[in-house]
């Protein structure tokens, strides 16, 4: 077993981790920037390390950093929680080589899934199909790039290998506009990820976005636990996940749970992971894989029963998988809304300080969240604050209890996206079910013109 853990991140998931570590009875070491030292969890971690100023390059970005403040406090593993260097596969080769247990794969599969090309050909290979487009990277002949277009058929995505986050990516409804779309494609992904391949795929215009959590360990077991449903989504950032997806009949969830647990033993994954895909006309499409924990997982937590964090910690102290796949059961369902410091209606970022935080309460009601009375959000990082998700037997009283959870909620002196969610959770065709990725963003034109 992790004697000592060093929490790589912040906010929520830093505290996230820290818990499952206390359940576990392994200590814990908080890494922050000079502008966190109040974090929730710093206050609660065994010990706690400051690793530079609040710039995110010189401090949870800074591996070198990392590395030092897990040597000096004798930490056995390093978590990286998701974001910052949570996929980078050198931190997770240098975590190895300076004889720290990483939490999460090996680096060579990390670095195979950051490629969504090769990504694509090993997903290939064991029956996982891709969105239809070119083979690999964009030609250097634009008269190529134009075939492979014309091919695919219009409109077609200009896409970068190692994106993320929604950036890499643009839409081309005309062929006389490929080619500079592919120059600024690339530009905008060797600035944003220091390279710029980039493919072309299919656009599809009313997918939904579809994944299914993984949990594999270092003898050979893998298992599937559903899949989750993150269609609401703003210029491809989730804003509200379900589990499990409505509309996926129990014949295709087996059918794909079976497809994925044989892609992680593939490629020797290990950890927990995600398989992403676009779903359209009963056709499931691979995206990506994130070789991490996910912002969303508490859901699929709440309707299987399993603890992920738990399983990442003991999978990497060398444990089998607590479970086997026949006693993953899937039960009710639960929701996930994102809670965002910042304007419902502008989404511009409004860090300050909270002066009054109350999290609401009862049955199937879980508040994942670091902030507290008098807590300062600062201006540096990602305005997401907490996680308000909500379960119920079925997926009416997940609603429900996510509007009432919703209207309980209060966090005064800063503003925040609660607003929002309280109209996106009794909007009559999220109450529906079954929108595509492109709902939230035709929602807003309409309301209120292009935002």
């Amino acid at each position: 077993m992790i004697k000592k853990l060093l929490i790589a991140n912040r906010g929520e998931i830093a505290l996230r981790i820290l818990r499952a570590c206390k359940d576990l009875g392994i200590k814990t070491v908080a890494v922050h920037s000079e502008v966190d030292r109040n974090l929730m969890h710093v206050k609660l971690a065994d010990e706690s390390v400051c690793i530079g100023p609040a710039d995110s390059k010189e401090s949870y970005l800074s591996s070198s950093s990392i590395i030092s403040a897990a040597e000096i406090t004798n930490s056995d593993a390093i978590h990286p929680g998701f974001g910052f260097l949570s996929e980078n596969a050198d931190f997770a080769e240098q975590v190895i080589k300076s004889d720290f247990i990483f939490v999460g794969p090996k680096s060579e599969t990390i670095r195979l899934m950051g490629d969504k090309i090769l990504a694509k050909k090993a997903m290939n290979d064991v029956g996982i199909t891709g969105i239809p487009g070119s083979k690999g990277p964009v030609s250097k002949d634009n008269k190529e790039n134009k075939k492979i277009a014309k091919s695919v058929g219009y409109p077609v995505l200009i896409k970068a290998s190692h994106g993320g986050g929604g950036r890499g990516m643009r839409v081309v409804e005309h062929e006389q506009n490929l080619e500079e779309a592919i120059k600024l494609t690339k530009n905008e992904a060797k600035l944003a990820f220091g390279n710029d391949t980039v493919f072309i795929e299919k656009f599809l215009e009313t997918p939904r976005h579809i994944e299914f959590q993984v949990l594999c360990d270092n003898f050979g077991n893998s298992i599937c636990l559903g899949e989750r449903d993150c269609s609401m989504q703003r210029k491809h950032q989730k804003v509200i996940e379900e589990a499990p997806a409505i509309g996926v009949s129990a014949v295709v969830r087996k059918k794909m749970m079976k497809l994925v647990v044989s892609a992680c033993k593939k490629i020797n994954y290990i950890g927990a992971g995600t398989f992403e895909f676009l779903y359209q006309n009963d056709e499931f499409y691979f995206i990506e894989m994130n070789t991490r924990i996910q912002v969303e997982h508490p859901v699929t937590e709440m309707i299987t029963g399993i603890d992920i964090v738990r399983q990442q910690l003991l999978i990497a102290s060398g444990e089998k998988i607590g479970y086997s796949q026949e006693q993953v059961e899937i039960k009710g369902h639960a929701i996930e809304c994102r809670i965002n410091a910042e304007n419902s209606k502008t989404f511009i970022p409004c860090p300050g300080k909270i002066e009054q935080f109350h999290a609401p309460g009862g049955p199937g009601v879980r508040m994942d969240t670091h902030i507290y009375n008098g807590y300062t959000v600062p201006p540096n990082y990602d305005s997401m604050i907490g996680k308000l998700i909500s379960y119920g037997n079925n997926r009416n009283a997940a609603i429900r209890r996510m509007s009432n959870a919703l209207n309980e909620i209060v966090i005064d002196g800063i503003e925040t996206n609660i607003d929002l969610q309280k109209k996106l959770i009794v909007d009559p065709e999220f109450q529906k079910g079954g929108f595509s990725i492109n709902y939230l963003e035709n929602k807003f034109k309409k309301e209120n013109g292009s935002r």
